[in-house]
């Protein structure tokens, strides 16, 4: 039997570039998996983390970019 788990003990988090000036409202990501994109809530940084498929990500930042939605 095999685990999907990633563990992600020593993985380094990047914040989100749309942070806003306090620190919240904002998720992380962490880069360089091989197929994945783990994003976590930067206000739980112990919380869990929910994995997308890389694809499935870079479609999300693409649809939000082309969107021009206003930053509050």
């Amino acid at each position: 039997m095999t685990s999907n788990r990633i563990d992600l003990s020593t993985a380094v988090w990047r914040k989100s570039t749309y942070t806003n000036g306090d620190g919240g409202n904002c998720v992380e990501v962490v880069d360089g998996l091989p197929g994945v994109v783990p994003v976590r809530d930067s206000k739980d940084p112990h919380g869990p983390a929910i994995v997308f498929p890389a694809a499935a990500w870079a479609s999300f930042v693409s649809a939000v970019k082309g969107a021009a939605l206003p930053r509050s």
